[in-house]
């Protein structure tokens, strides 16, 4: 049980790490703390190219894997105490 929660939490770092990451690439919408002070003025009529809706995908993927390792750790740490 202790090496599965040494893979998880190794796994953890690397999605973490990842998702930062993708989450940085991700172009700037707009409606921010700027632009709420007249710094922005970006269009909300540009579209999403195949480039960005396939980062979108991935980085939906990437956070549904962290949300299972973070809830598989749970599990782990729950259930190892009382064995």
């Amino acid at each position: 049980m202790e090496i599965l929660r040494i893979i998880l939490l190794v796994l953890l770092g690397i999605t973490s790490l990842l998702l930062t990451l993708l989450i940085l690439l991700h172009k700037g919408r707009g409606g921010g703390m700027s632009d709420m002070f007249g710094g922005g003025m970006t269009s909300s009529m540009g579209s999403s190219g195949v480039a960005e809706r396939n980062l979108n995908r991935f980085t939906v993927a990437l956070g549904l894997a962290w949300g299972t390792v973070i809830v598989a750790l749970g599990l782990i740490q729950r259930f190892a105490g009382e064995s």
